[in-house]
């Protein structure tokens, strides 16, 4: 119990660490974001007058007139409130609203892509590891290009090959323009077919890693004393690469696991670029593109409270799944 209660605290800690970051750096950048944005509506022939930059002052959270501390506590009354601001970029809509609007695309996506990715690399890696300098041992080398090739690079790759050439998928977009999205049948097929080779470069590029990692792991695990021991007890092999080898050579690779769920949030923004896929990534170069703070915050606190989510929920699970951590704790 004391193990998890001090995990509980420390990301509670963690937590309004990343608050207050959060709140801090957009203040910390050079210029005022406000001064920013009138500039750029003044050159686009917009007039600027007092009540303007009261009105862009409130629209990024509040007059930055006002003391650090004041900023700071609204900034907390807001959060508790879940307003999270205005955007910019697509002015009137409340940030909230475009978050969530952009997230279920993205979670969608990039989420069962890389649990596709970790599974199948964990499943090929410990099959690998288990019988080292096999012929199944000799594709990792091809894997592990994947792994080093730019996302960029594949995905125009796949788009040229399978959606131009072969005509098997569509080239962009998230789902046909003619339908209504909704939780009907031609529309799923529809994200289905879009989503497709998103999430196969996503995979491509990401099962080499795991892998690899497992395939390491295993070979590790191999040579330590209790395999030795399980193999003189005369264990069937399946039993020890179920219960003894692979259970304990997976334990790093679910760690890396939280944390690539937790980045589930933020997506892949190269990916969705050229996919023009309508994800959060997308959504977070525009606000970076056209300096929509009150977006970009946003859109940090959600992938921050999405990461330390993802790490503590794997914390509890391994006190639970290696007991030595809590002994050790």
């Amino acid at each position: 119990m004391n193990y998890f209660l001090r995990k509980l605290g420390f990301y509670a800690v963690a937590l309004w660490a990343a608050l207050t970051l959060n709140f801090a750096i957009p203040r910390l950048l050079p210029g005022d974001p406000v001064d920013i944005l009138l500039a750029k509506l003044q050159q686009r022939g917009g007039t600027v007058s007092p009540e303007t930059r009261e009105a862009y002052a409130l629209l990024l959270g509040g007059d930055s007139s006002d003391p650090l501390w004041i900023q700071y506590w609204d900034y907390l009354k807001n959060l508790a409130r879940g307003d999270l601001g205005v955007s910019v970029s697509y002015y009137p809509a409340k940030v909230s609203d475009v978050i969530l609007t952009s997230l279920p695309w993205t979670v969608v996506l990039v989420g069962i892509a890389t649990v596709l990715a970790a599974a199948l690399g964990v499943l090929l890696g410990a099959i690998v590891g288990w019988r080292p300098g096999t012929w199944l041992d000799s594709l990792i080398p091809s894997t592990t290009l994947l792994a080093a090739v730019p996302y960029f690079w594949l995905a125009l790759l796949l788009v040229y090959l399978l959606a131009r050439v072969l005509g098997w998928f569509p080239l962009q977009g998230g789902y046909d323009v003619m339908l209504s999205p909704g939780w009907n049948g031609e529309f799923i097929v529809s994200a289905i077919q879009y989503g497709f080779l998103p999430a196969l470069t996503i995979v491509l590029a990401s099962i080499g890693g795991w892998l690899l990692g497992m395939r390491n792991m295993m070979v590790s695990t191999l040579s330590e004393d209790y395999i030795l021991t399980a193999e003189a007890k005369g264990l069937s092999p399946r039993k020890i690469l179920r219960s003894y080898a692979a259970r304990n050579a997976v334990l790093p690779s679910v760690a890396g696991f939280a944390i690539s769920l937790g980045f589930v949030v933020s997506g892949s923004v190269i990916t969705e670029q050229v996919f023009s896929y309508p994800g959060i990534g997308g959504r977070l170069l525009g606000a970076v593109t056209n300096n929509d703070y009150a977006l970009m915050q946003g859109m940090f606190l959600f992938i921050t409270l999405a990461v330390l989510g993802a790490n503590l929920l794997v914390d509890l699970l391994y006190g639970l799944i290696d007991p030595r951590t809590r002994a050790r704790s």
